[in-house]
């Protein structure tokens, strides 16, 4: 028989020696809205790039204004939308902040191969698909100002970025304005051809921006600061090997191979947003307002916190 003491000493003695179990501490989850649109396709590369303790979530929004608002909520920490939809909810008065950029470029204006269209003074009389409220549709108005022309010298139609081609393949319009890949589509096809890139305004090429809710920058700075870093790394990574770029863009986005890889030469994915970026953000919402898109301008000081990535361009 075991002697009580004994049995006690042993007891102890085994529970010394065992190896001590330690649960791994859970890693800090960013969540991550993206749009279903190459322009948005960096935050699939955030993996590689993601220090230990952190995880991104990538969330996917069908529209920018989705992806907008899920921000807005707190759905997700940061987004990424066009500054179409950033500016509409700021002159709202939502407590959406611009940090960074996301993308610029990937936009065109699109005829039909062999239509006699070959500038944008010869869509005059011509059935132009637009969307209402996007960015293309203000880069667009404001080329037809600069070649003395308005929304009257055209016939605008509604159809969506997704449908474009198919409506020029159709006949059923001449022309469009569109987002990629449409265009690539159209060009990849033999469908179309391309008018214009029109990043020849005082917009420049400014389409897609990096944002987040006010409260996260002062509840969460270095979380901030730890996603921008990804992003940065992530956007470069990309650009600098377009083939892995368009891969990525086949694999998440289901897009067509051939069509991604003509899109790549027409997306700039990039984090930087400085005082240029600024201004050029600034005429675009005055040209929102002149089109009665929003009823006033946004507080720019409360819209704009590049800080952040102002300090990133200087220390690299």
């Amino acid at each position: 028989m075991i002697r009580r003491r004994e049995f006690l000493l042993g007891a102890t003695a085994a529970a010394v020696a065992a190896p001590t179990i330690v649960r791994a501490q859970e890693p800090t989850v960013i969540k991550m809205g993206a749009l279903k649109l190459i322009h948005s396709i960096a935050p699939y590369f955030y993996e590689k790039f993601t220090p230990a303790g952190y995880k991104v979530e990538v969330i996917p929004f069908e529209s920018p204004t989705e992806g907008k608002n899920a921000v807005v909520t707190k759905s997700v920490d940061f987004g990424m939308f066009g500054i179409a939809a950033a500016t509409l909810g700021a002159a709202a008065g939502e407590p959406i902040v611009v940090i960074a950029s996301a993308c610029n470029k990937g936009m065109a204006v699109i005829a039909g191969k062999n239509s006699p269209i070959a500038s944008i003074k010869d869509l005059k009389g011509k059935r132009v698909a637009i969307w209402p409220g996007s960015t293309q549709e203000v880069f667009i108005l404001e080329r037809l100002r600069m070649e003395g022309m308005s929304l009257a010298d055209v016939t605008p139609v509604r159809v969506s970025f997704s449908e474009m081609h198919v409506a020029l393949a159709r006949g059923d319009i001449d022309a469009y304005v569109g987002a990629e890949p449409g265009p690539s589509v159209s060009l990849a096809t033999g469908i179309g051809k391309v008018v214009e890139y029109p990043y020849g305004t005082a917009m420049g090429a400014l389409n897609m921006v990096f944002g987040a809710h006010r409260d996260t920058l002062s509840g969460k700075p270095e979380l901030t600061k730890v996603i921008l870093d990804i992003h940065r790394k992530a956007s470069e990574y990309a650009m600098s090997k377009p083939a892995e770029l368009a891969g990525m863009a086949v694999s998440k986005l289901g897009q067509k191979k051939e069509a991604v890889e003509i899109a790549v030469s027409n997306v700039e994915l990039t984090w930087k947003f400085g005082p240029k970026e600024i201004q050029q953000s600034k005429t675009y919402a005055e040209h929102m307002l002149a089109l009665k898109q929003i009823k006033q301008l946004p507080d720019f000081a409360s819209f704009f916190d590049t800080r952040v990535v102002a300090a990133m361009e200087k220390a690299a």
